[in-house]
């Protein structure tokens, strides 16, 4: 493998460009004699002669070997370039980020987190990668939000407490919170056996059975069967709040007492180096999280 370095390179170029050596070496901030040097280094390298020198004003001139080296040589400068402009756009926060997601945080917090991120970082790709509800697993992933802790070989932020309230038809209860023990016996639209499973047990413990009619993993059409008045159902608030439910007059949202709360995490590998366009999306994130908290506090009458 020929040896060659790019600066070597990059000294050719402006010969070339610049006709003779001297022209080369003002352009580049070097002596004459660093740049015949430099020649003669490169020269040593592909093991022979690059420039045909005629002497006095003439230009130099490329030898044959001269031209395949500079067009190649060429192709290696421009890929350097790219590196060096990669490398400069990695730092600044650029590149690429996979987040692994589920429902109602693709609804609520990946829209202006997205947004916000190609604001700052036009360039940028983001990979989104729908979670299965049970047990995922970070893998290859820069971040994953899911709705639970997880244990194995990740770091993680709880970015929302989010609590579960009862989603009903307007008029089957009366206005403000309804007790657990309210959904005994009664026939509830459920998602997940997973999700269900936050409101489910505080509802048994408090001595109610609930009946769930059916399950189907999409908000919207969880929502639709409620007010087809097929059943009532309870939905976190974050669901809730993606799917506009506080503004459908065909729904009523009561508190649930005491009140279920699940909590939105994001994970990211443990012991792994973070690109700048992960940390970012984690600052963004919590500032996201922050602004739903204040959302839920203010719907809420805190």
């Amino acid at each position: 493998m020929v040896d060659v370095e790019l600066r070597h390179l990059v000294t050719m170029a402006a010969i070339v460009e610049e006709g003779t050596f001297g022209r080369a070496a003002a352009r580049l901030g070097y002596t004459q004699s660093t740049i015949s040097q430099q020649v003669a280094g490169l020269e040593r390298s592909v093991g022979g002669a690059l420039f045909e020198r005629p002497g006095g004003p003439r230009p130099v001139r490329l030898t044959p070997l001269g031209s395949v080296v500079l067009e190649q040589g060429r192709e290696l400068l421009a890929k350097a370039d790219a590196l060096s402009d990669a490398i400069d756009r990695f730092k600044a926060g650029g590149g690429r980020i996979d987040i692994g997601t589920f429902q109602s945080v693709s609804h609520v917090i990946l829209p202006p987190l997205i947004g916000r991120l190609r604001a700052e970082q036009p360039g940028c790709e983001i990979k989104l990668i729908d979670m299965p509800a049970e047990t995922p697993q970070i893998g290859d992933l820069d971040l994953l939000f899911y709705d639970r802790p997880l244990d194995d070989g990740v770091e993680q932020l709880r970015l929302v407490d989010d609590p579960y309230l009862l989603v009903a038809r307007p008029g089957d209860l009366p206005a403000g919170p309804v007790a657990l023990t309210a959904l005994d016996g009664r026939p509830m639209i459920g998602c997940h056996e997973t999700c269900d499973q936050v409101w489910m047990e505080p509802a048994v413990a408090a001595g109610a059975r609930p009946e769930i009619a059916f399950r189907t993993p999409g908000n919207e059409t969880i929502l639709s069967m409620v007010r087809a008045g097929l059943g009532w159902t309870a939905l976190p608030w974050l669901a809730l709040y993606g799917a506009d439910a506080r503004s459908d007059k065909r729904l009523a949202l009561h508190p649930l007492e005491p009140a279920p709360t699940r909590g939105i995490y994001l994970h990211w590998p443990a012991n792994a180096a973070q690109s700048p366009l992960a940390v970012r999306a984690i600052e963004i994130s919590r500032e996201i999280a922050a602004e739903v908290s204040a959302s839920w506090a203010a719907a809420a009458g805190r």
